[in-house]
């Protein structure tokens, strides 16, 4: 999840308002364009991966089906695996979990916004969703590299926590607290799509956060 978007207005507490006044808001023509380009450079890679498999489907082609250069793309994805890997969601995300109430336990605020991001996510682009976790969960590059952490929103998640704790560098606790959420993040999408997207992805999230919540 990635590149960051312009500021928006900080949204209510209310979580599920809030999720969909970031979801609808508006964005900048600047930002319009870029988001325009990426969808375009994902739409045409996609398309590609489906008729010629991931390992004929190169960066240059890429690149020509969606009518830029191959420098246009690695300003947008430093590699062909963070096209699949990466999303525009991480602002979403930290917004959102910064408009939950101070005091609340960070796995409730973590799972009433991961959740409500899934599941709008999951709405609006099902199909992209599940072509890219079919691709994360058959390419061994890519579901290595997904397992290891790389894209994945440990980090973003650290920082939220290390922020809400008023620390200026996390604890072990922390850590561990980033990873966990984060892991479950991953292991639910992959075991969403090595089930074919039989589930409710949001539901299978839900119930993976939950486990946590009660170890």
């Amino acid at each position: 999840m990635t590149t960051p978007r312009s500021a928006r207005p900080r949204p209510s507490d209310d979580s599920s308002g809030s999720l969909e006044e970031l979801v609808e808001a508006p964005l900048s023509l600047r930002e319009r364009k870029k988001l325009k380009t990426r969808q375009s450079l994902r739409r045409e890679a996609f398309r590609l991966f489906a008729e010629q498999g991931w390992e004929a489907t190169t960066v240059d082609r890429i690149a020509a089906a969606a009518e830029v250069s191959p420098s246009t793309f690695f300003r947008y994805f430093p590699t062909k695996e963070d096209l699949v890997l990466s999303d525009e969601y991480d602002p979403l995300m930290a917004a959102a979990i910064r408009s939950r109430p101070a005091d609340e336990p960070f796995l409730t605020s973590a799972r009433a916004v991961l959740v409500g991001l899934v599941r709008r996510i999951d709405e609006r682009e099902h199909a992209e969703l599940y072509q890219r976790m079919q691709l994360t969960a058959s390419v061994p590059s890519l579901r290595a590299r997904m397992l290891n952490g790389s894209g994945q929103p440990t980090g973003m998640l650290l920082d939220l926590l290390t922020e809400r704790a008023g620390l200026d560098a996390p604890t072990l606790e922390l850590r561990i607290t980033a990873a966990a959420v984060s892991a479950a993040l991953t292991e639910t999408s992959l075991y969403w799509a090595d089930n074919g997207a039989r589930d409710n992805l949001a539901d299978l999230l839900d119930r993976a956060l939950a486990h946590l919540q009660n170890l």
